[in-house]
């Protein structure tokens, strides 16, 4: 035990601190603000993630979708079937670069390809993760509220 104590100490720590995100725009489409008008009040977001579909509320009830993962084989249906349910005019937001361009599962064999080869994405939040404060920045600017 003392072998294996003394190693510890003359070793140190050997993890490194996870490195620090660049700070990046949010990419909305050019057609985000033009959707996103009715909302200003309020938005209601559906979220969808490739764990599974978080049953809050129906996506009839939505005005987003939040993909927060690659689309994988067996959420591609969930995905399309949240999108069509959704009413007119809604929003999809690609949380994360796993959802942007499928970040670590890239070429992974069951994942379909990030959300925007599925269903139409009109903002994505980059970062793995995006902090807090970039994705209520993003969701600001989308109402028109850049205060």
């Amino acid at each position: 035990m003392f072998r294996i104590l003394r190693k510890s100490l003359k070793t140190g720590i050997v993890t490194g601190r996870y490195p620090e995100s660049p700070e990046s725009e949010a990419g909305a489409s050019p057609t985000a603000g033009q959707k996103a008008r009715p909302f200003r009040r309020s938005l209601t977001i559906r979220e969808v993630e490739r764990f599974g579909v978080h049953i809050a509320a129906s996506p009839r009830h939505a005005d987003a979708l939040v993909v927060t993962g690659p689309v994988t084989v067996n959420m591609e249906k969930a995905l399309k079937d949240a999108y069509r349910t959704t009413p007119d005019p809604k929003l999809v937001i690609a949380l994360g670069d796993c959802a942007c361009d499928c970040g670590i599962f890239k070429g992974s064999y069951g994942v379909t390809g990030p959300v925007e080869r599925h269903v139409p994405v009109d903002v994505k939040i980059h970062g793995c993760p995006p902090r807090p404060a970039e994705i209520l920045n993003a969701l600001q600017r989308l109402r028109g509220r850049d205060e």
